[in-house]
């Protein structure tokens, strides 16, 4: 255990005994920006404008409010986060803090890992089907190509995710975008599209999903490298086929927008828009005042940031198994492999 740094053992430490304790945040996501270079259908956020963004010091004012409220694990996102100049500076100043992460779509990849891999922990890369299928979703001609490549230039420096979106228009690509996982060797998460007002509605009909949820559930207990826990699918299918709902526990995230301000109640009902700067408030005191019960019964999205917290129980093995013993495990392998990477000579991606 010796290779993890200090700050993940302190926040493994923390986020799980938040699970057992009052109620507060311990995962965070932050959009950078609402700009994008891609046009992405089922995205609301490319069509919005930006504020004046938060400079690296209004970022750390922002960090420093999740310290306090006892956040441990802070993902970035967009828009595009790669756009952004000031990146690198922004996730050294993370990774100083947090278990950090990064969410792109791979264009700038190739450009931009070299500056940005010792500051995260894992990042994942945007994949809606294979070829055309996502370049149609995406806007853009060799999307692709591109992200394809930009996962290929990350070389094993930082752990890698295919993030995956199922919308109506690619549901038989997900069991071909899990098989390019293997080939990658990468892993993948899956979620399912939400119809946000201001996007195009590209949600599958739940008569079409089930076989493709159904077909992920059998992929996963074969061994896939799905991110997503098993209980994670038996939970859409209880809840969305089967009349079990599961109960959100929205707290346990905290989301803020590209101006630093708190999103409440959650991501997707709220469509993240932040109502007050997260340096103005004492989140815990917000946390333990906020109705969360009325959301509990809500069960409308399959965001994993949400659904995977709220199942976690202390009494099921195998989840304790999955999520804790095999994520610490993969956790020291990739710290492993970046140890042994910095004694290699820089090579140019191809």
């Amino acid at each position: 255990m010796s290779v993890l740094r200090p700050v993940v053992l302190r926040g493994l430490s923390r986020s799980l005994s938040g699970l057992r304790s009052e109620r507060r945040p311990v995962l965070a996501g932050h959009k950078l920006l609402y700009r994008c270079n891609l046009t992405c259908g089922m995205c609301p956020f490319w069509r919005r404008e930006d504020d004046p963004l938060l400079s690296v010091q209004d970022e750390v004012r922002m960090m420093e409010a999740l310290v306090r409220a006892g956040v441990s694990f802070l993902g970035f996102e967009g828009g595009e986060p790669l756009l952004r100049p000031d990146l690198p500076e922004i996730l050294e100043e993370a990774h100083a803090r947090f278990h950090t992460s990064l969410v792109t779509n791979g264009w700038l990849l190739p450009q931009r890992i070299r500056a940005i891999r010792d500051h995260l922990e894992y990042l994942f890369v945007s994949l809606d089907g294979i070829g055309a299928t996502h370049d149609r979703l995406r806007g853009n001609p060799r999307s692709f190509e591109r992200a394809v490549a930009g996962i290929r230039s990350v070389g094993g420096d930082v752990p890698v995710a295919i993030s995956h979106t199922v919308t109506q228009e690619n549901l038989g690509h997900a069991e071909r975008l899990v098989g390019l996982a293997e080939e990658l060797g990468v892993r993948i998460t899956v979620q399912v599209a939400y119809t946000y007002s201001t996007a195009t509605a590209l949600t599958p009909a739940l008569t079409s999903l089930r076989p493709t949820l159904e077909r992920l559930l059998e992929l996963k207990r074969s061994g896939a490298p799905l991110l997503e826990s098993t209980d994670y699918f038996e939970a859409l299918l209880g809840s969305w086929y089967g009349n079990r709902p599961w109960k959100c526990r929205p707290w346990m995230t905290i989301n803020i927008d590209p101006s630093g301000r708190i999103v409440m109640p959650c991501y997707v009902l709220q469509e993240y828009n932040g109502q007050v700067p997260v340096w103005d408030v004492d989140i815990r005191k917000v946390w333990n005042s906020f109705p969360w019960d009325r959301y509990a019964a809500c069960n409308r999205c399959a965001l994993a940031c949400y659904l995977e917290p709220s199942l976690f129980s202390w009494a099921n093995p195998s989840m304790v198994r999955e999520r804790v013993l095999d994520a610490a495990v993969d956790y020291l392998r990739g710290r492993r492999h970046a140890a042994r990477r910095t004694t290699l000579p820089m090579v140019p991606p191809s």
